[in-house]
């Protein structure tokens, strides 16, 4: 069947990979939908692992329930994409985003586990969960994202009149921002490079303000409109000089969510975090009770996650489409793709 595997450095090739095999066990799909996420751009950046076939975010139809008895043929389903024992004491209580075993054999993040960048795909049956019948195609691939950026809000604790910072506004930034507008935040802004994806935040409605972070007075402008600086501060982007000026824009006795990967070393002056005494999380995808509750928040459409998606493409178009979000002009932040096309 055809896939697009990574090839090289910002580089995809439609090849031929085998069909996965019905083992009683393993639930098998048929891809409809895929989201591209920007962790997968990480790799795409990177040209590495080569060979690795991308998509952690999809909806499919199930074409073998393997061990899964409460499923049937057709069932239109989702799944967490993660890998854990489920035995050690982050599984047992509930977090197995701390697992070590987590990312190993992750669907669309490791080689021996395709992802949705093809068109059937092997899912652990643990991990498998039906969608509603209310819940689009599009949808269901858009659990996953919604859910990293749920539990990067509960990590930052927002309270209701609390002013927020999301660095990036690409999906997960402008989910954060969506979320923190529901937990009750009084203001929240975008601080992006792309003014397409700036405008965009406010014009969706998740963002009150956006602030350039090319502006030689960025930090001007905030201190401007938040003298006492932001009281919660979620990093999307990963971006090593945006983290080190995020110490001066949340206030003495704020939050910094780290979010966003980076792979670099990341230098700041400590006395800043010292004299402010500022609490720095770090937040790594989600509990499967977050991703559940994603399903039931669009499901009883509490949430909007369709306003983020901008388009669906054929698998052939992958490569254009990763261009597209990463040409630092488009306002695009979600893009889907369509493996049957």
């Amino acid at each position: 069947m055809k896939a697009a595997l990574l090839e090289d450095v910002k580089k995809f090739k439609i090849g031929e990979i085998e069909e996965p095999k019905p083992d009683n066990n393993k639930v098998i799909i048929d891809i409809i939908k895929t989201g591209i996420c920007g962790s997968d751009i990480h790799n795409w950046d990177t040209g590495n692992p080569k060979g690795l076939v991308m998509g952690h975010e999809f909806t499919g139809k199930v074409i073998s329930p393997g061990s899964r008895q409460d499923l049937k043929i057709g069932d239109r389903v989702t799944a967490l994409p993660i890998s854990p024992c489920g035995h050690c004491e982050a599984c047992k209580t509930g977090n197995p985003q701390y697992c070590k075993e987590t990312w190993t054999h992750a669907i669309g993040l490791s080689l021996d586990n395709p992802g949705g960048l093809t068109k059937k795909i092997a899912v652990r049956p643990d991990m498998v969960i039906k969608l509603p019948n209310n819940v689009s195609d599009e949808e269901g691939a858009m659990v996953e994202p919604t859910a990293v950026g749920l539990h990067a809000t509960h990590l930052a604790d927002i309270k209701v009149g609390n002013k927020v910072l999301i660095v990036g506004g690409g999906i997960i930034g402008l989910i954060s921002a969506m979320f923190a507008k529901l937990e009750g935040a009084e203001f929240v802004a975008i601080s992006e490079t792309n003014e397409a994806r700036g405008k965009k935040a406010v014009d969706l409605n998740v963002a009150d303000e956006w602030f350039d972070a090319k502006d030689t007075n960025f930090l001007k402008n905030i201190y401007t409109k938040m003298p006492n600086g932001f009281d919660i501060v979620i990093d999307c982007s990963g971006n090593t000089n945006a983290i080190a000026s995020e110490l001066m824009c949340v206030k003495a006795g704020g939050t910094i969510v780290l979010v966003g990967i980076s792979q670099k070393p990341i230098e700041f002056a400590s006395v800043i975090a010292v004299m402010k005494e500022i609490t720095l999380k770090g937040s790594i995808a989600y509990t499967k009770e977050e991703f559940k509750n994603c399903i039931s928040l669009i499901s009883n459409k509490k949430i909007d996650v369709m306003k983020f998606v901008d388009d669906t493409v054929p698998l052939s178009d992958t490569q254009k489409a990763y261009e597209r979000l990463t040409s630092g002009t488009d306002s695009a932040v979600k893009i889907m793709v369509d493996p049957n096309k």
